[in-house]
């Protein structure tokens, strides 16, 4: 019996999620939800649209997707929602950090806030430095 079609196959990439290494060294699934409640709890009462918050999570999962890891640390998740959140809101930013970190007093606080601080002026300053040669070139 002779076939005279041709069958061909695609292959992709199962992207799936990273099991999350607990500080205590336990494994356990990676659950979105717990991320985000995270994040809204630190987002409350702040004035940050829910389309913002949607594409901060979806960069969140996009990034934790193509790491291309079978496991990664909570720590690492951690950082990366923070920095999710400093690009969001530094209000929500220093309130989920102070619990992440385990702030013990308010001097721990302060050296956030002067860290995010001076990262917020050196942004400044090359997005300021970033348009000076437009501006030039604007005035010849």
């Amino acid at each position: 019996m002779d076939c005279n079609e041709r069958f061909t196959t695609f292959e992709s990439a199962e992207l799936v999620m990273p099991r999350i290494i607990k500080s205590d060294n336990r494994r356990e699934p990676f659950d979105e939800q717990k991320m985000r409640a995270s994040m809204r709890r630190a987002l409350e009462k702040r004035p940050v649209s829910s389309d913002d918050f949607e594409q901060a999570v979806g960069r969140l999962v996009h990034k934790l997707r193509t790491m291309g890891e079978r496991e990664v640390g909570s720590r690492l998740i951690g950082e990366l929602v923070m920095d999710e959140l400093r690009n969001l809101d530094e209000v929500a930013f220093v309130r989920f950090a102070s619990v992440y970190r385990r702030f013990q007093d308010v001097t721990e606080f302060e050296d956030e806030i002067k860290r995010l601080q001076e990262l917020s002026d050196a942004s400044a300053s090359r997005e300021q430095m970033s348009l000076l040669p437009e501006l030039l070139g604007k005035n010849k």
